[in-house]
């Protein structure tokens, strides 16, 4: 009985707003790196025209410091490990 207790608990939970956010947050900021590392690759190789850098400075994209996405990256996987001890109990 004690098990199927745990297991309808682990069912019932659903992320709450704190943590999709977090994942929000999490998948804009890696969008945005793997963007930015497309963009200096493109550039690098001669694949962009000095208008379309000058389009994109003009309207740059907020700078997140890697200790931001390191810490979002901790947070996704301190509760990707408190579910999985949860399922495995």
């Amino acid at each position: 009985m004690a098990h199927s207790a745990k297991s309808r608990h682990v069912q019932d939970h659903q992320p709450d707003a704190r943590d999709r956010l977090i994942v929000a947050l999490y998948a804009q900021l890696k969008a945005e790196r793997e963007t930015r590392e497309a963009m200096e690759w493109v550039a690098r190789h001669g694949g962009l025209s000095p208008d379309v850098l000058e389009a994109m400075a003009s309207d740059p994209v907020p700078v997140f410091s890697q200790e931001d996405v390191v810490a979002v990256e901790r947070i996704i996987d301190r509760e990707q490990t408190k579910s999985g001890n949860s399922k495995g109990s």
